[in-house]
Formats: C-alpha cells, sequence, structure tokens
C-alpha cells in the first residue's frame, strides 16, 4: 500500500482506501457511532442529484445491518431533508461549496452528521410549520421531520452541521 495512504489510514480515520491489486474498495476500519473519528466520510457537491451518493450508501449500511422496513424510511426521510437543507439553505446551491456526509451504522444504532459550508443558523428562530397561519406554506417541515423520526438531534457550529441518531428498533 503506498504510504501516502497508510498514513491518511492511520491519522485521519479514513474508513476506504482503494486496492489496487484488488480493484476493489474495502473498508479498513469498522466504524464506530460512538466515534466520529471513525465514520465514512462522503463529500458531495452543493447539488441535489450528488446527494444520492451519500443516500445510497447510507441505505447500504442500513440494509447491510438489517435495519427495518420502518426505520430505514425514518432515516432516509431524515437524511433526504438534511441534506436538502443542506444543499438549498445552507450552501445555497453555491456549485462551489461542498456538504460534508459522515456516518456510522451498528447493530444498535445509525449515526449521521451532514455539514455544509453555508452562514449557518439558529435552529429555535425556525418558525413552527404547525401555527395555523404556516400550514399553507409549502415548505419548513424539514427539521420538524427529522426531530419526529430520530431518536437524537442536534445542531452544532452554529447550524452548519446537523447531527442525528436513530436506535435500532
Amino acid at each position: 500500500m503506498p504510504a501516502n495512504l497508510f498514513s491518511r489510514a492511520l491519522n485521519g480515520g479514513v474508513d476506504d482506501y482503494d486496492h489496487r491489486s484488488l480493484g476493489t474498495r474495502r473498508c479498513m476500519i469498522q466504524p464506530d457511532p460512538d466515534n466520529e473519528g471513525s465514520f465514512h466520510v462522503c463529500v458531495i457537491a452543493s447539488d441535489q442529484r450528488e446527494t444520492a451518493v451519500a443516500k445510497d450508501a447510507i441505505i447500504r449500511e442500513l440494509e447491510r445491518h438489517n435495519y427495518s422496513e420502518e426505520t430505514t424510511f425514518g432515516i432516509k426521510l431524515a437524511l433526504e431533508e438534511a441534506l436538502t437543507n443542506a444543499v438549498k439553505h445552507g450552501n445555497r446551491a453555491d456549485p462551489d461549496k461542498k456538504i460534508t456526509v459522515r456516518y456510522a451504522v451498528s447493530d444498535e444504532k445509525a449515526v449521521i452528521i451532514v455539514r455544509d459550508e453555508g452562514t449557518g443558523f439558529e435552529p429555535e428562530n425556525i418558525p413552527d410549520c404547525t401555527e395555523p397561519e404556516r400550514l399553507p406554506i409549502p415548505n419548513g417541515r424539514g427539521i420538524m421531520l427529522i426531530r419526529f423520526y430520530m431518536d437524537e438531534v442536534c445542531y452544532r457550529d452554529n447550524g452548519r452541521e446537523i447531527y442525528f441518531m436513530k436506535r435500532r428498533d
């Protein structure tokens, strides 16, 4: 293995590397939901079409760990909302900005972190989408849905990063 890949794996918690002799990618470190340094990392462009890369990878992990359809649905919905918010509101669809998705799935729980390069926001300043005057407005429900489906939700770095976790049912 080339020295730079080895040092990246040791120093950065890199989850996979290119096995040129095998022509496949293999997991070097089993991601641990309690250790963010071991998470899989996926960096994508600020484009809704690009979000499928991260979604597909996470869904594969949920399937590999035999998560129920109901739990998988909730995680997928929360992930779609977080990614949409990162593209649309965080990075304002700026093609020069990136979204970083870090995740770990175990038999006990799934942890996902979505980070954008925007200016951030104060989650407590988001209007309550269930207020009667807000019901006809066709947006603003993403944060509510994430909070409903996930067991833990935490905004970090002035709203530029959302951490959410779902325990396996």
